[in-house]
């Protein structure tokens, strides 16, 4: 299918031939038949990947903080190879399109195919052929309502939640300030609501469309605007203003002061320079607010993502709602947006669309609609996976797991997958990078772009039916790792699973029936990404402590640095949390170290009087070993994040250790310290690879036994139920 999107090195933006998305839970695969380009929001994004890197730099102080402030936790290289992946990517443009339903997830009983809707959302309703929208970010249409006028659907919805933010009433007077797409869409809402409105624009032309979408008065922006609005509010101000305007300037926000009454009502709907005047805002007591986008629920992902309503008694209107409203109010004809529409394009002329609004083209535009023209059929994306949930294994026996082992099939391809696990493996000669999935498009072909791989796809069996493909690589988000374990296994494939290897006891009992089932050298080479047991500083570690007849007592201190509740790593559905998803990390780690594996756990966690921290981000974690060893885990999520990440200390017959951050490694013994380590901070994931490339081309031994594995994953989950019944778990 065809999509637009831009380079973020360069700022090109071309239209990508690209696999239609996947289908995934909570959600709809939808044909766009139309999508409509926002001037406003879409320049600022095309503008910033035009910039040059210094320039990128100085426009987004903030995120260079957050770099500066990783390469104190991770050191340069990692954060580096992070950042570049991320400049290299491509990035799907537009959020606002209209089309037919394709197919519906079946837990979605608000739509069905051929469905005519309208969708939003960044990242979700792009400029593509096909999208994957999920339920909260589509509504119907009427059959009234034509397609090309729903694509204006999200530009509706956020002129709509900016107008309700004034609280208007019957007959009041509302000035907007800008009168681009947004703002000439909140001039007609307006109206419908029954206030008489006055337009400000510092564009003749915008002014008299304004005055011919229902403005009933309109003016340039000019000295004498404030004793125009004087006249029309008959001496007492606008009953409440609108910004709806773009500019970096502070002269809207200082103008909406002025023209304001005593007490009244100033709402951001657009983006503007934020230097407020004291004097009247003070001296008339004003109200100043933001308006969220498209209204409540925007940027809440259990609403947006995982499709939890807002109960209407609690929330009137919600960005669905909104968008609701906009379209019925379309159906009634009391919004006119075919007045709007300036240009229109085909698909494959998207360059050119933007070429206008980037100003590299000099001509009047407002609304800019694509058009989209392939049959649904020719579109129609099939399956994330063909799952057969047997009650046996069925996969191959003998040789399968051993045919083409460093042909590569890669599942998932995110910010860490791309700055860590494929590079690793694009550095070994022998390996060939076959085929890279991902639910995105964009995602498979930024990869493909920046490694090479041979083909690119959104549909997991792809990789799994492969015959030429022997390993894959599994990447994805955390409430998949099992059942893609499971599926590669059945494939007769090796797998190499990034951590977690399950979120819970049954899934991991799933793939232990799975990988048991077969004879010992049938099995696939099975590896999870604990990459730490290899980081060079490690094997020096433990070599140290190798002669030592005594249990050892570790230490692990993890600065792990704070993350919001609404994150996708704190949903026990899709991310299973901290300690199933990372502490995993710390607890392989110890089970290397001592020789053994664990049998006891107790956790505690802080208790804190805040809806704002996860208590059980912030825990100590005692481990006891079969072998008598203890292991202690404390994971922070409090600390500063100019604390290095990790910290580890060993003590055993009569001899320490410490492993600072993987930097540097301190060793004493009889009285004397030695100092091991350049600075330079490595994990191990490079030798991880290499070794688990090595054992699938040589001997086929395990990194990691199959039962040490088990044990990690299972003690994450024993550390959950200590914290819960506040009692120590034996195994």
């Amino acid at each position: 299918m065809k999509q637009v999107v831009q380079n973020m090195k360069t700022g090109e933006i071309k239209v990508e031939n690209l696999p239609a998305p996947a289908m995934k839970a909570g959600g709809i695969l939808v044909k766009n038949y139309f999508s409509l380009i926002s001037a406003g929001t879409e320049k600022s994004s095309v503008d910033l990947g035009k910039m040059s890197m210094l320039q990128k730099a100085r426009s987004r102080p903030d995120d260079v903080r957050k770099v500066l402030q990783e390469i104190k936790q991770n050191g340069f290289l990692p954060t580096y190879k992070k950042v570049m992946s991320k400049l290299s990517s491509l990035k799907p443009l537009g959020y606002s399109t209209s089309g037919v339903v394709l197919a519906v997830d079946p837990s979605v009983s608000e739509f069905k195919a051929g469905d005519m809707v309208a969708c939003a959302g960044a990242g979700y309703a792009v400029h593509a052929d096909v999208v994957f929208v999920p339920k909260n970010l589509a509504v119907k249409l009427p059959p009234s309502v034509g397609l090309d006028d729903a694509a204006y659907a999200t530009l509706g919805a956020i002129a709509m939640q900016g107008v309700r933010q004034t609280h208007p009433t019957l007959g009041e007077k509302v000035v907007v300030i800008g009168l681009g797409l947004v703002g000439l869409l909140a001039v007609q809402i307006l109206r419908a609501n029954g206030c008489r409105v006055f337009g400000v624009d510092v564009d003749p032309e915008n002014v008299e469309l304004a005055k011919k979408l229902g403005a009933d008065e309109a003016c340039k922006r000019s000295s004498d605007v404030n004793s125009l609005v004087l006249s029309f509010t008959e001496g007492y101000g606008a009953d409440a203003v609108i910004i709806a305007a773009a500019t970096r300037s502070s002269d809207p926000v200082a103008l909406a002061g002025e023209m304001a009454r005593d007490r009244s009502r100033i709402v951001m709907i657009g983006a503007t320079g934020m230097n407020m005047p004291r004097p009247p805002y003070y001296m008339k007591e004003l109200e100043f607010k933001l308006s969220r986008s498209y209204g409540p629920g925007r940027y809440d992902p259990n609403y947006e993502e995982r499709g939890n309503d807002y109960p209407i008694g609690y929330v009137r209107w919600t960005e669905n709602r909104n968008m609701k409203e906009f379209v019925h109010l379309l159906g009634e004809k009391k919004i006119d947006v075919r007045s709007l529409t300036t240009h229109r394009f085909s698909i494959d002329q998207a360059a050119q669309a933007y070429r206008l609004i980037s100003g590299k083209k000099t001509e009047k535009y407002v609304g800019i609609i694509l058009e989209y023209e392939k049959a649904a059929e020719e579109l129609k994306a099939r399956p994330v996976t063909d799952k057969a949930r047997d009650s046996g294994y069925s996969g191959p026996k003998g040789d399968a797991f051993k045919k083409n082992p460093l042909t590569i099939g890669f599942v998932g391809a995110g910010s860490f997958a791309q700055g860590n696990l494929i590079p690793s493996l694009k550095a070994i000669p022998e390996v060939v990078l076959n085929t890279v999935c991902t639910a995105s498009g964009v995602t498979a072909k930024t990869a493909q772009n920046q490694f090479g791989f041979r083909s690119v796809t959104t549909v997991a069996n792809d990789v799994f039916s492969n015959d030429d493909i022997g390993t894959v690589f599994i990447a994805t988000r955390h409430n998949m790792h099992a059942s893609l374990v499971v599926d590669a296994i059945k494939s007769g494939k090796n797998v190499f699973v990034e951590k977690p290897l399950a979120l819970n006891e049954e899934e991991l009992a799933s793939i232990e029936d799975f990988y048991k089932a077969s004879d010992e050298k049938d099995a696939p080479l099975l590896m999870v990404g604990f990459n730490r047991r290899f980081a060079p500083l490690t094997l020096e570690l433990k070599k140290f402590f190798g002669q030592s007849a005594e249990p050892l007592v570790v230490n692990y201190r993890v600065n792990a640095g704070y993350l919001p509740k609404n994150h996708w790593t704190q949903d026990p559905v899709e991310g299973g949390g901290r300690i199933v998803g990372e502490v995993c990390h710390f607890i392989d780690f110890i089970q290397y170290m001592t020789g053994s594996q664990v049998e006891k756990v107790f956790a505690e966690s802080i208790t804190a009087n805040s809806s704002a921290i996860t208590n059980n981000d912030n825990v100590n974690i005692s481990l006891r070993m079969k072998n008598g060893s203890l292991g202690v885990i404390t994971y922070l999520a409090n600390g500063d994040s100019a604390l290095p990440k990790e910290r580890v200390e060993v003590s055993s017959g009569r001899q320490s250790a410490v492993l600072d951050n993987f930097q540097h490694l301190y060793l004493y013994k009889n009285g004397a310290e030695k100092k091991i380590g350049t600075g330079r901070l490595d994990k191990g994931i490079s030798n991880e690879i290499s070794l688990y490339i090595r054992a699938l081309s040589s001997d086929r031994r395990p990194l990691i036994a199959f039962d040490e594995l088990i044990n990690t994953t299972l003690t994450t989950f024993k550390i959950l139920t200590s914290l819960s019944v506040g009692e120590p778990v034996s195994f």
